[in-house]
């Protein structure tokens, strides 16, 4: 007999939830379809009745994720002052969101998926796209001191918002080796030292290379 029509019994919206956390805490190999329908509390059938599939609740979990979680690390873009405390604020807020004690450790989308290999392409191109959409915003941020005469014109905004976002994803990395806050803020003082080079222009770069 058909479903169709026949209301769940189970809340959607909750289910989702308790996969994406499954998915944040083992990516997406890691998280096998048993510990997926138990976190979710429901069976298999209903699993695949409601969401598709595997991929297809990775996909959605994954936005649920870039839509409800860390979302302030990255408000300190638009509210900051200048474009060297956006980035500290920015980094600073991922250390803080990277090691709270009740969330799994790191990032859901730069851990997620790393093994391309072992993964449906769908979610490659979806981890791919959001990565690439976060240096996006760095370097907006970054064009935009450049356009208020903040930085030098000579400023490469697309190499310095990349050298960021890859120090986020270390630490990423680090938090789910257990890394504490403080050793995660360590990080983010390392990182923003480099920032008097970094956002100096070509002719800065040349004076650090000679010295």
């Amino acid at each position: 007999m058909s479903d169709k029509g026949r209301p769940r019994s189970f809340d959607r919206a909750d289910a989702l939830m308790r996969a994406m956390k499954v998915f944040w805490e083992k990516g997406y190999e890691g998280a096998s379809l048993t510990a997926l329908t138990a976190a979710m509390g429901i069976n298999a059938p209903s699993l695949y009745a409601a969401f598709g599939c595997k991929e297809a609740l990775y996909l959605e979990a994954m936005e649920l994720y870039a839509q409800t979680v860390g979302t302030e690390i990255w408000a300190a873009l638009e509210t900051a002052p200048t474009a060297r405390e956006a980035v500290s604020q920015f980094l600073l807020a991922t250390a803080e969101a990277y090691s709270q004690p009740d969330t799994p450790h790191g990032c859901l989308i730069a851990l997620g998926g790393l093994h391309q290999a072992a993964i449906p392409e769908a979610v490659c191109e979806a981890l791919t796209r959001h990565r690439k959409e976060n240096i996006d915003k760095l370097r907006q941020r970054l064009e935009a001191a450049i356009a208020g005469g903040e930085l030098p014109d000579g400023v490469d905004a697309g190499a310095v918002a990349t050298f960021y976002a890859t120090v986020q994803h270390g630490m990423s990395i680090l938090a789910r080796d257990g890394g504490s806050y403080e050793a995660l803020k360590n990080v983010t003082d390392g990182a923003m030292a480099a920032w008097g080079v970094l956002a100096q222009g070509p002719a800065r770069h040349r004076n650090a290379r000679r010295a």
